[in-house]
């Protein structure tokens, strides 16, 4: 299936994610408003968030350029300093943005 690259064929496929983001988000939550939350649940739910940013990470460090490892490694750091995501995060973003601007392809 392709859709056309042009403004409306653009405008529809944001639409459709959006549609499907939000059904999955309310449907997650009206599922989970049928199950009793217990100890072992609630251990399972905390757990997925991890596993899914594990699953996001590990790709990128293994193979990724050098632009993502050092967004990898300066958000690892500072969020380990500072304990805040968003500065964290921020500085990753921008330790990328410079490494690929630079040129840098190795580390």
């Amino acid at each position: 299936m392709t859709v056309e690259t042009t403004v409306a064929g653009t405008l529809a496929l944001i639409a459709i994610m959006t549609l499907v983001t939000l059904a999955t988000r309310f449907g997650g939550v009206f599922l989970m408003s049928f199950v009793t939350i217990n100890p072992r649940i609630e251990s399972f739910i905390n757990t997925m968030a991890s596993s899914v940013l594990i699953a996001i990470i590990v790709p990128m460090a293994v193979s990724g350029d050098a632009g993502s490892l050092a967004a990898l490694v300066v958000t690892a750091v500072i969020m380990l300093a500072t304990k805040k995501p968003l500065p964290a995060i921020a500085a990753g973003i921008a330790s990328a943005g410079l490494v690929r601007y630079l040129g840098i392809t190795a580390l």
